[in-house]
């Protein structure tokens, strides 16, 4: 009886030890500076978008590869030159980060992943037209700053 008492006793110490392990190593926003300093650029980058749409571009690397789950992969020129036309033909087209979401990491010698979700809305036939996506950018620290290379957006 004392061996099955002992027993189930570590059983349980393993599984709460476990789990709170576990629950810690989970953490989305271990690197506060770091989550801090990704949400101000991707907010600079996209108040470009929601109000500026020709310095947007500033922010993406000559180098950009798009990956989109609907139309595959495009490059730097074409992007840019969409991201226009989607702004002339919806104007009130707005992004918006959704922070609980992200998650970012450092890619040593390169830069930094974020992964997240966000919301674009606009107005359609007198109502408000929102859409939730999940996406990935990769940043790339340059001369020039920090700019986008590489986008994977997904779930539409």
């Amino acid at each position: 009886m004392r061996t099955l008492k002992f027993i189930t006793a570590l059983l349980i110490a393993i599984v709460v030890f476990g789990a709170a392990h576990a629950q810690q190593a989970n953490q989305k926003h271990q690197d506060k500076e770091l989550f801090a300093f990704v949400l101000k650029l991707d907010s600079s980058w996209f108040a470009h978008f929601n109000k500026n749409i020709d310095s947007f571009s500033n922010f993406v690397d000559t180098s950009l590869e798009f990956y989109h789950d609907k139309s595959g992969l495009t490059f730097y020129a074409d992007n840019i030159a969409a991201f226009k036309r989607m702004k002339t033909a919806t104007p009130d087209l707005t992004r918006e980060l959704l922070p609980e979401t992200m998650e970012v990491y450092v890619i040593p010698n390169y830069g930094i992943v974020q992964m997240a979700q966000h919301r674009f809305c606009h107005m359609e036939n007198g109502k408000m037209d929102c859409g939730v996506f999940k996406f990935i950018h990769t940043w790339k620290k340059t001369a020039n700053g920090w700019k986008v290379t590489r986008i994977i957006s997904v779930d539409h």
